[in-house]
């Protein structure tokens, strides 16, 4: 990286001195161009010139330090002031492209001279507030040459090789480039997102054209798509605007040299028409500002000589001015409260029919960029009733100010004196028209008063529904793709799964942002018809989609729902039983239950009964369903009554009585929401007919009271998610004729939306880390006094409903001190109350600045969007087709070719028919062993039969190499892992396999016809025959050790497996086992969900959560994940990729997309868990030290280091090495965060037989003097006697040689017993064979 260039250098100076001189007198010569010293010398001079015009300051800086210079233009730069609206220029954003550096630089230079003098020019900044930001990409600048006209000199990207107008966030796509690759993208989101700019021009070079948005879309297409934004029409005028005062771009035929016959009518076009720009600025603008901007391209040559940039100015300057015009057209105000007249901050603008809505700034203003007609408009704030002008008549080239008085939610008008308000006035128009190409402009002046051709109301009638018939299975199909392509912009159509009969589970989003989780805003959900039969929830939730969809952006109580609620709605839970429901049916059993006849409000498990009936494949997705949502509230629509039904719907007794929830009070006031919309629920008497002498008060019943029903759905909801759900009953005829659901529907609407607003109760917030400030998930939330906890999404943010009142609240997560805060519900609305944890510290080693930098990456891959933001930002053209044993081999060796650097290719070893078993390790030194760095071991293709993990596998070497140096992430990871990857294990059975099989077992099997998956055993007495060639290649590779974990991809099923294989085997740690497997089904976009609709294989279908013990799948002996566990000390989890075994290879495109994000999870949770360094107390590294962690065991290796991925939660570590005293640690992992280093430090062991050894030496010594003196004293008394007993000591002599024999005989018998105890194998040793031949 260059050293920052911030300041103005000498030559620089001086060379701005000689050419600038005094403004006025011999300003610009337009002869040549400014390079960053000049165009600082050069803005700065004009500030100090002009200080009650012009104001120059820096909004960030680029890669090599250089200031994002910006110069603000109107009257009292230094200080905002309501009324302007905001207007901004950005130039020089492709650095190569440099005709837009200069006329920014000219138009400045323009405005400033013509201030006071030219009353156009004076006018426009008197009342617009102008910024000028003349090089966003200063970097780039300075490498691009002079005449370059095709940018072949370089210069187009930043510093860091980035294009910044491809690194914005994007809409369909995600989010753009990391901030420390792209600062200066950063540095101009921020600018966008502090400033509430209203109009904006992006100016680029290498061609002429005006481009408006989208840049981009969903299909991603070259060229030729057109994609329509909602202002579509807006942005064609503004486009034509700029081109009609460019007279080289209003021709629309710019006859560059690249393109001499391309043709732009009226000069303008589409982006994405033109070609596809992902992450382009403009979008981004649009979308997450207030602002609309075009791209303006101003020359077919990038980088012209300076000769040509006098015509080049004289070309756009009246373009310039003229669209900078055309930011005072449209409605502009203020929104304002009513008690007190302030400003109401943030307030929305929503105009009817378009959809897409801007906000008030810092003053209440607003300014809504229209064409001539007339609109309905609103504006809402959160709390306050929102108010519309109807019939608001828009004229050309002038604003309506149109101004709002909202007030608050809840006040009695009458009492308060208070009335929303709407003022309507027209401005004035500025001194100065430009030609616009706008078809019936006349140019009158229209002036506008309240009460002509407008009218101030309370919202206008909604629009209601209109489709009201029975809707069978294929007709709701088609209603819900109907409406998710009618209205793009706020649905979102998806399955959780498949019924019995193979009838997808449809759900539709509704929202503002459909497929995103916003933190902060609250997941609400509907499921209708769950009993086949019972079909007024059915219908009226199609109604309800429609009802929002329709009413969006007219409607203020629609839109601030959607807007603010992430909406998901099941209109049918059992698609198979409605279809055998019959229209007319009151109370009859037909079409209840599921095609196998169960019931599925009695299908879930239950916390006070055993629910022995087997799972149904529709229970299952909705529990998944669930687990992946962080719904808040929820309801189940049912038919047969008129109640609303809420926890518990059991008692431990079984009995038919009140069983309490600990959120009695919330459920009670989530009921009444409901009941008191429907007056007839309400009454309390629901069928009178039927169940004379049924009462439910206020319309409302705990479940258990009402009758007992053990395997409930809402019950499940509240005891193992965090969402709270009711069940409502509809009315008492289950199936009614299709003449009364207009009926259902007027008495349900309001209740409907009504108990959607309660998601909006309790307290919300976020549960941050106070050291880096980011969410933490899985944090829990307990409220004292109510037994019932929630946890924070991935995020960070929760939700937790509460009745009215004061609570307690205390927040704790793993690893971090607890936090007890006090907060007050109000009685409309919601609290937010946020905490900041702080973590507990541990025993670590000194964490690196390095280390602290790497931690904090993990995480940011591991919460929220960091994968997916990872996935959008890397490249992923690939050309996929199976690859048999040659092409395999040759695309390895290229891997190691193209980049020798970080790749190594080693033979493992040769198969039956004598093929190499390849592995390829990938790191950034791969030749030399760290044993400090994570090892991670991908495998396929143990069954030649099942080739898509080969493929799979052999795309990621490529990905991962081809992104290394270019992506950050993919480069970080590489460097910080060791990666080794084997293909295929078995190439002589992939080589008989036949591409479309998709059960055949031809190449499973070795060529020897052994199932290699059968053949891995570390027990000579488990062994019947000599291992396969490909087994003990892989079984020396396993044995290696230092591999962290292990990914082995197979095919058949789409689910993922942990160990053991072989059956009624205990598992010591498989919470730890268990948990690896989901990180990987987790990731991917269908396994998580258990129903994985593959037609060979009943079971995958029935898999909660895609995750399964191996042996429930298929137990065996002689597994590979069974012997990496067993003696490699490795988990190993195997993965399903698809129901094929060998599918087309056509498909093998979306099985990457499928498996791409759980693969590099896989990377990303390698580096999690526990790691440490075991040493000596003078530092030496103890190799082959024992870590016990909760039953897993690992061996320390080179340096003394150790690593060992766990479940999170707190785990106790053991460290046992020969010599040295045993050591325990106490550990906290996280799921989302990296291993800290810890470090063990062993001491001598002074022990012996279990005491200090101090105190056994001296015993030793003492025992020993005494024996001395004892032999003395003996031996003095024997010699006396020595002539008495000399024929005694001949005959014991005589039986000498007899004893010892016996003696050795004895010791021999006790060494054979000693090694039968030590070794358990039952083969024979040859140590052994050699005492037994002794013996």
């Amino acid at each position: 990286m260059a050293p920052r260039a911030t300041h103005l250098s000498l030559s620089g100076l001086l060379l701005l001195l000689a050419s600038v001189g005094s403004l006025g007198a011999a300003a610009e010569t337009y002869g040549r161009y400014y390079n960053y010293d000049a165009l600082t010398g050069l803005l700065t001079s004009l500030a100090d010139r002009f200080p009650h015009v012009a104001r120059l300051s820096s909004i960030g800086r680029s890669v090599q330090g250089r200031e994002l210079w910006v110069m603000r233009l109107t009257r009292e730069p230094g200080a905002d002031a309501p009324g302007k609206p905001k207007f901004k220029y950005v130039g020089n954003m492709h650095g190569d492209e440099t005709v837009s550096r200069q006329v920014l630089v000219y138009l400045v230079e323009h405005l400033l001279a013509g201030y006071g003098s030219d009353p156009r020019l004076t006018g426009l900044l008197d009342t617009t507030d102008v910024y000028v930001l003349p090089s966003m990409n200063p970097d780039g600048f300075e490498v691009s040459v002079e005449g370059d006209c095709v940018g072949k000199a370089g210069g187009r990207e930043n510093a860091e090789h980035v294009d910044l107008n491809r690194s914005f966030p994007d809409q369909f796509d995600g989010a753009g480039v990391r901030e420390g690759d792209a600062p200066e993208v950063a540095a101009v989101i921020k600018w966008i997102l502090d400033n509430k700019f209203v109009l904006s021009g992006n100016l680029h070079g290498g061609t002429v054209v005006a481009s408006y948005p989208f840049d981009d879309s969903a299909a991603h297409d070259q060229e030729g798509h057109y994609s329509r934004s909602s202002d579509d029409a807006l942005f064609r005028y503004l486009a034509r605007v700029y081109a009609a005062n460019n007279p080289a771009m209003e021709k629309g035929e710019p006859k560059c040299e690249d393109e001499p016959g391309k043709v732009f009518k009226d000069g303008i076009t589409n982006g994405a028409e033109w070609y596809d720009v992902s992450g382009g600025m403009q979008d981004f603008n649009f979308l997450r500002g207030n602002c609309l901007e075009i791209t303006m391209e101003l020359s077919c040559c990038k980088y012209p000589p300076a000769s040509q940039l006098r015509a080049e100015w004289e070309n756009n300057r009246e373009a310039l001015l003229a669209y900078m015009e055309k930011v005072h057209i449209g409605v502009r105000g203020f929104v304002k409260e009513a008690r007190n007249g302030s400003a109401l901050v943030d307030a929305r603008i929503l105009v009817a029919g378009i959809n897409h809505n801007l906000t008030t700034g810092r003053f209440g203003d607003y300014y809504r960029l229209l064409l001539p007609g007339t609109y309905n408009i609103t504006a809402a704030a959160t709390g306050y009733m929102p108010m519309m002008a109807s019939n608001v008549l828009v004229v050309e080239d002038k604003a309506t100010e149109l101004n709002f008085t909202l007030a608050p939610l809840g006040s009695d008008d009458h009492v308060d004196g208070l009335s929303p308000l709407v003022t309507i006035t027209a401005t004035t128009p500025l001194t100065h028209t430009s030609p616009a190409p706008h078809e019936g402009s006349n140019g009158e002046t229209t002036e506008i008063n309240e009460g002509a051709g407008a009218t101030t109301q309370a919202p206008s009638q909604a629009i209601q529904p209109q489709d009201f018939r029975h809707h069978h299975y294929s007709d709701m199909g088609l209603f819900l793709r109907k409406f998710t392509t009618e209205f793009p912009s706020i649905t979102r159509l998806y399955t959780i799964g498949t019924s019995v009969e193979n009838r997808d589970l449809y759900v539709m989003e509704v929202s503002d942002n459909p497929g995103v989780h916003e933190p902060g805003e609250p997941e609400f959900k509907y499921i209708g018809n769950m009993h086949g039969n019972e079909v007024v929830g059915r219908e009226l939730l199609l109604n309800l989609i429609e009802y929002l969809c329709r009413n969006y952006g007219s409607d203020p109580e629609v839109t601030q729902l959607v807007n603010t609620t992430r909406i998901h709605i099941m209109p049918s839970m059992n698609p198979d039983g409605y279809e055998k429901g019959m229209e007319g049916d009151v109370r009859g059993y037909r079409g209840r239950n599921n095609s196998n006849n169960y019931d599925l409000n009695r299908n879930f498990p239950d916390q006070f009964s055993t629910i022995t009936d087997p799972r149904q494949p529709e229970t299952i997705a909705v529990m998944n369903w669930l687990r992946s949502y962080p719904f808040v509230l929820s309801a189940n629509l049912h038919g047969g009554s008129l109640v609303v039904n809420y926890p518990f719907d059991d008692d431990p007794e079984g009995r038919t009585q009140y069983s309490k929830s600990p959120d009695d009070d919330v459920f009670k006031m989530v009921s009444r929401a409901y009941s008191r919309e429907n007056p007839l629920m309400y009454k309390g008497h629901p069928c009178e007919k039927l169940y004379p002498n049924e009462y439910f008060a206020e319309g409302i019943t705990n479940g258990a009271q009402w009758y007992n029903v053990p395997g409930g759905m809402q019950d499940w909801n509240y005891m193992n998610t965090n969402c709270f759900e009711v069940t409502i009953e509809l009315g008492c005829v289950k199936y009614p004729p299709a003449s009364d659901l207009p009926i259902y529907w007027e008495q349900n609407r309001r209740a409907l939306l009504q108990y959607i607003h309660h998601v909006h109760r309790g307290v919300r917030g976020m549960v941050i880390d106070s050291k880096d400030g980011t969410g933490i998930p899985n944090a829990t939330i307990t409220v004292e006094e109510i037994n019932h906890p929630v946890r924070t999404y991935k995020t960070g943010d929760y939700w937790r409903l509460l009745v009215p009142g004061t609570y307690h609240l205390t927040a704790s997560a793993q690893g971090y001190s607890p936090v007890k805060i006090y907060a007050t519900v109000p009685n409309n609305g919601v609290e937010q109350v946020d905490f900041r944890l702080t973590r507990v510290s541990h025993e670590t080693g000194s964490s690196t600045g390095g280390e602290l930098a790497f931690q904090n990456f993990i995480k940011e891959l591991s919460v929220g969007p960091g994968l997916d933001q990872l996935i959008q930002s890397t490249a992923a053209k690939s050309s996929f087709r199976y690859r048999g044993y040659k092409d395999l081999s040759e695309f390895l060796r290229g891997l190691t070719y193209n980049f020798p650097t970080i790749t190594k290719l080693r033979n493992l070893g040769l198969s039956v028919e004598v093929r190499t078993i390849w592995a390829l390790e990938i790191s950034n030194n791969p030749k030399v062993p760290e044993p400090s760095k994570p090892k991670i071991r991908f495998v396929a293709g143990i069954h030649g039969n099942a080739p898509v993990g080969t493929e799979l596998l052999l795309e990621f070497a490529a990905y991962l190499c081809i992104n290394y140096g270019k992506n950050p992430a993919i480069t970080r990871l590489i460097n910080e892992t060791r990666i080794v990857i084997l293909p295929s294990i078995n190439p002589d059975g992939r080589e008989q396999a036949k591409e479309g099989d998709c059960t055949s077992s031809v190449g499973m099997s070795n060529a020897h016809g052994k199932d290699l998956d059968t053949d891995f055993f570390g027990n000579a007495s488990q062994r019947v025959v000599e291992a396969q060639p490909e087994t003990h290649a892989v079984m020396d590779l396993i044995q290696e050790r230092g591999f962290t974990l292990s990914v082995a991809l197979d095919g058949g099923s789409i689910l993922a497996t942990y160990p053991y294989d072989r059956p009624v085997q205990p598992v010591e740690y498989e919470d730890t086992l268990r948990y690896l497997a989901s990180v990987y089904a987790d990731n991917h976009p269908r396994m998580h969900f258990g129903d994985t609709r593959c037609p060979s294989d009943s079971q995958s279908s029935n898999i909660p959560e895609g995750i399964l013990r191996a042996a429930e799948k298929h137990s065996h002996m002689g597994s590979m994940k069974d012997f990496s566990v067993d003696f490699g000390h490795c988990p190993e989890i195997t993965v399903y990729t698809s129901c094929c075994l060998f599918p087309p290879a056509n498909q093998l495109a979306s099985l990457w997309e499928e498996n791409r994000k759980s693969l590099l999870s896989m990377l990303v949770e390698v580096h999690k868990g526990v790691r440490g360094v075991v040493r000596d107390q003078s530092g030496k590294p103890i190799v082959g030290a024992m870590i016990v962690l909760n039953g897993v065991k690992v061996f320390t290796t080179e340096g003394g280091y150790f690593h060992a991925l766990l479940a999170p939660g707190p785990h106790s570590i053991e460290a046992i090495a020969e010599g040295y005293q045993q050591q325990r640690k106490e550990v906290v992992v996280s799921s989302f965060e990296a291993a800290s280093t810890i470090i063990i430090e062993f001491d001598m062991d002074n022990r012996m037989f279990g005491l200090p050894r101090e105190f056994v030496v001296a015993s030793a010594a003492a025992s020993m003097t005494a024996l001395i003196v004892t032999a003395c004293i003996i031996w003095c008394v024997c010699s006396a006697k020595s002539n008495r007993q000399k024929d005694g000591f001949h005959r014991l002599r005589q039986h000498r040689d007899d004893y010892e024999d016996e003696i050795h005989l004895t010791s021999m018998g006790s060494k054979k017993s000693l090694l039968n105890h030590e070794f358990q194998d039952d083969s024979e040793s040859e140590e052994d064979t050699l005492y037994a031949n002794k013996l």
